[in-house]
């Protein structure tokens, strides 16, 4: 009975949360498999990895209905970490992944354990808008590398730079470009317009399909997943995971392993500290973009829903799939906004779609492998263009001389750093960027209107917020030589918020001290009173005007 009420939601339907999964699983195939080739890694992993990620989180996650995997925003990250683990080691990019993974799942659960996942939500709209459009522009310049080959030596090996290790490639010969590009442009069309006509089927399946039923019955010359990987593609990418974990553990605990061998000849753990220092930044990045999605696609599904998820609840379980993953040799993963729209729209509302849909697309993996290496690259690269015209917002040019200069400065900017640094960097470099636009923007709004009282008293009677940002403009304000000797300033209007705010207050105060002159503040709020160091000696507040306020009178002018 329990169990049936936590999987089902309340006037949740059996049949469609079935029927939904299942058309999920379908929609799930070709992105695990796209983003996998993203990553540089074996498709079977992506695929075995959107199966963990999307079991794990729809049994545990605080989002019932919203679907996990293997996703685009994760796998742009994993590709330089793939290609410097093999220049690090040759073979060893994978093994460094499922590490990495494995500490991203441990960073993503200790967030969630501390309550940090309601901070997410605060992250500015402008910079939400250049996430998505850098991530789009990195998944697209990701798969021009597709229209390339590599460039072989006299003996037919793959040429490497010298300098840099990496492979060295060259563009497709017209024998094989045309024909490509071609397909790429089916796919795309089959992509968009099949939803118009039905959506019973996923489009992305029917183009997979399509394509590939074309190109092994006409034999056209393109690339597939199998000569890809047969070429040398994907910096060291395996046949399949059981192969790989067939040695998995041994090249992780090697890769761990103890190194009595350093120049002083200490014992030190060399190895296991060179790997940490070279996984933590990628890990650290995998994690922070992997629950900005993943809570960015939760916010999404609640306003859908009318309902509320519980965000840190959804870290853990991301972080427990992900960990999972890296012991099991998977790409890890986290919330994937098109399949969750998929998902709701198809009318689940609770755990046991995505139970299904995890179940259905592990049959895929387990049966239907070997017909993964047919697959046209073609196919791929077309699903991917057509994620990549998804994920752009393409409403940002519209919106470009309707929202404030500041908004369009944080957009671009985050798009940028997103395209030439990383995901985090550009979110962290786009919130404090907008904070200082924030502070700077509030720091020139404090004023005061000034009002003499009938026995010379002069009042001030503050508008705007007092912090780090306005004392400057709060102490330009006043006329502490030229002011009578009494003075009252109101805060009826304003908040004290910071230290600097309560450092602004005490030296004015010492400012009419020493020319003997008496000031009182007036209707501080509750929290701004907590924050003075001396309040009681310079609050005066009359509960009459405003009974939300705590009475704080000086005892000297009771006395009085």
């Amino acid at each position: 009975m329990f169990l049936s009420q936590y999987l089902l939601s309340k006037n949740a339907d059996v049949k469609t949360e079935v029927f939904s999964g299942m058309t999920v699983a379908l929609a799930l195939v070709p992105e695990a498999v796209a983003f996998a080739f993203v990553a540089g890694v074996s498709p079977l992993v992506g695929l075995y990895a959107a199966f963990m990620v999307g079991l794990i989180t729809s049994l545990f996650g605080g989002r019932p209905g919203m679907i996990s995997g293997a996703t685009g925003a994760m796998a742009i990250v994993m590709v330089a970490l793939v290609k410097k683990g093999n220049i690090i080691e040759p073979g060893m990019g994978e093994i460094y992944l499922f590490l990495t993974v494995i500490l991203t799942g441990l960073i993503q659960m200790t967030i969630g354990f501390l309550k940090l996942g309601k901070f997410v939500r605060l992250i500015p709209h402008p910079v939400m808008i250049g996430f998505v459009n850098g991530l789009a522009i990195v998944i697209f310049t990701s798969q021009l590398g597709m229209f390339q080959e590599f460039e072989l030596t006299e003996l037919g090996k793959i040429a490497t730079d010298p300098e840099t290790g990496e492979k060295i490639t060259h563009w497709r010969t017209a024998e094989t470009l045309y024909p490509m590009i071609g397909l790429v442009g089916l796919t795309m069309a089959i992509m968009y317009f099949l939803p118009k006509a039905t959506k019973k089927v996923p489009a992305g399946l029917v183009a997979i399909l399509s394509v590939t039923l074309i190109v092994v019955f006409s034999g056209i010359d393109t690339p597939t997943v199998k000569s890809f990987i047969e070429n040398g593609g994907g910096d060291g990418m395996k046949g399949g995971l059981p192969e790989l974990q067939a040695d998995l553990w041994t090249k992780i605990q090697s890769s761990w392993a103890f190194d009595a061998t350093f120049e002083d000849g200490s014992n030190s753990p060399k190895s296991f500290w060179q790997t940490l220092l070279f996984i933590l930044p990628y890990a650290f990045t995998l994690a922070m973009v992997g629950l900005i999605e993943s809570l960015m696609t939760l916010t999404l599904v609640d306003d859908i829903t009318n309902t509320r998820g519980n965000g840190n609840k959804e870290c853990v379980a991301q972080g427990l799939s992900n960990v999972v993953n890296g012991f099991f040799g998977g790409m890890g993963g986290c919330a994937m906004i098109g399949q969750s729209m998929i998902n709701i729209k198809g009318g689940a509302r609770s755990r046991l779609s995505g139970i299904v849909a995890a179940l259905v697309l592990l049959s895929f993996v387990l049966f239907l492998s070997a017909y993964i290496e047919m697959v046209p690259i073609a196919a791929l690269v077309g699903i991917m263009f057509m994620v990549v015209i998804g994920t752009f917002e393409w409403a940002t040019f519209k919106m470009l001389n309707k929202i404030p200069k500041e908004d369009v400065l944080v957009i671009l900017a985050v798009t940028g750093i997103t395209v030439y640094k990383d995901l985090a960097v550009a979110v962290g470099v786009g919130i404090v960027l907008s904070a200082l636009i924030f502070a700077w923007k509030h720091a020139k709004s404090m004023e005061a209107k000034k009002e003499v009282l009938d026995d010379e008293t002069k009042v001030y009677k503050l508008d705007g917020t007092l912090f780090f940002a306005s004392t400057t403009s709060f102490m330009e304000l006043f006329d502490v030589e030229n002011d009578p000797k009494k003075v009252i300033i109101e805060f009826k209007d304003s908040r004290v918020v910071d230290h600097s705010a309560i450092e602004a207050i005490n030296n004015l105060t010492d400012k009419y001290r020493a020319l003997d002159k008496e000031l009182t503040l007036r209707y501080l709020s509750e929290d701004s009173i907590k924050l003075l160091e001396n309040a009681e000696k310079i609050i005066e507040v009359n509960v009459d005007e405003d009974p939300k306020y705590r009475v704080a009178v000086d005892p000297e002018l009771m006395e009085a």
